[in-house]
């Protein structure tokens, strides 16, 4: 390591172990530092390739930010936690270790209550209005980008997921009362607020630690949505998965307010444009690959699908009402709060 970055063997090590060479794109040794003149940014994720929904789109991502900025953009990727770990992520973009992270919004939106108005429970059932709402430019988008601001941060785009559903592995889950007494990992406050909301016990864990505490018992389900299932393999290990809108999360990407302004404007715009078709045609990637991979290999592993009708989803419903207040006392602003749920809430037009 030379000033808290990966030196050139190293990277060539690490791209021999991970299988990167025909995934990253790397202009060959130097690394962010600044690329407003052209040169390598260091991106990293905590996620490994076995997320093929979300893999595609990252590499999307890099692939458009290259070929619009005419080469000048180029990456030095690592994913798979072979930089940073999903914890580590924040505070090594802060510290300088990578210039660009994806990261799952739950993990850090706690920190920037704003960005967590979309992962509120039952706020609205569409991913496209999600999508729409978190569009680069939007008023949402850009409170939230308000909000980093004084945190030195820049969210640059994000990409919507599937809701999230909550899957165990002994127990079917059709009312609130079947939670009770289950100990049910969550990714984020948000999650541990609604599961408790339901009478679960909440723990926290890195997904990939998730198999083996199910396999022994240490967890009894999970929230999640089903991405998290195929690319950790949780199929082999779970019996039952209850659909309804209990949460939504994306995958972000952030980078330091500083590094981004000091950016020329044409790579700054090849970067926008990288984001919008991540943000667009990487949600519909996912989306598909959910229809059409994971949801028949979930069904093929076993897994109960449970799907609530609206009846079933009211007593649902009223559990976490408590959830959105404690959410909009956390933003410290209750007209900013009520405006962005409204807007959540396809209420705002």
């Amino acid at each position: 390591m030379h000033g808290g970055r990966v030196d050139c063997s190293r990277r060539e090590a690490l791209a021999a172990l991970t299988g990167l060479t025909g995934l990253a794109l790397v202009a060959g040794c130097g690394g962010g530092g600044n690329a407003g003149g052209g040169s390598t940014i260091t991106a990293a994720t905590y996620l490994p390739d076995t997320y093929v929904d979300l893999f595609e789109p990252m590499n999307l991502f890099m692939e458009t930010a290259t070929k619009r900025s005419g080469g000048q953009v180029r990456f030095d990727w690592y994913p798979a936690e072979t930089l940073l770990s999903a914890e580590q992520l924040m505070l090594g973009l802060a510290q300088d270790n990578a210039d660009l992270i994806f990261t799952t919004s739950s993990y850090v939106s706690s920190s920037y209550p704003l960005l967590s108005a979309m992962e509120l429970p039952f706020a609205t059932n569409s991913v496209q209005h999600l999508q729409d709402v978190m569009d680069a430019g939007s008023e949402l988008y850009e409170m939230v980008n308000d909000q980093l601001a004084s945190y030195g941060l820049r969210l640059l785009g994000t990409l919507p997921s599937a809701f999230q559903a909550i899957w165990t592995t002994d127990r079917p889950v059709r009312t609130p009362e079947d939670l009770r007494g289950l100990r049910i990992r969550v990714a984020g406050h948000i999650e541990a607020l609604t599961v408790q909301a339901f009478g679960a016990a909440p723990t926290s864990m890195s997904s990939a630690e998730v198999f083996e505490a199910l396999e022994r018992g240490i967890i009894d389900g999970l929230m999640s949505y089903p991405g998290t299932i195929v690319g950790r393999s949780l199929q082999e290990v779970l019996r039952y998965g209850t659909l309804a809108p209990f949460g939504h999360y994306a995958l972000a990407i952030f980078v330091r307010a500083d590094w981004w302004e000091q950016l020329s404007e044409p790579i700054r715009s090849s970067l926008l444009q990288a984001s919008d078709a991540y943000h667009k045609a990487g949600t519909a990637h996912l989306l598909k690959v959910h229809r059409e991979q994971y949801f028949p290999e979930i069904e093929k592993g076993g897994i109960e699908i449970i799907t609530l009708g609206e009846s079933e989803m009211r007593p649902f419903r009223a559990a976490v009402e408590p959830v959105h207040d404690e959410w909009r006392t956390s933003v410290g602003d209750p007209e900013q709060a009520e405006k962005a749920l409204r807007l959540v809430q396809g209420l705002i037009g």
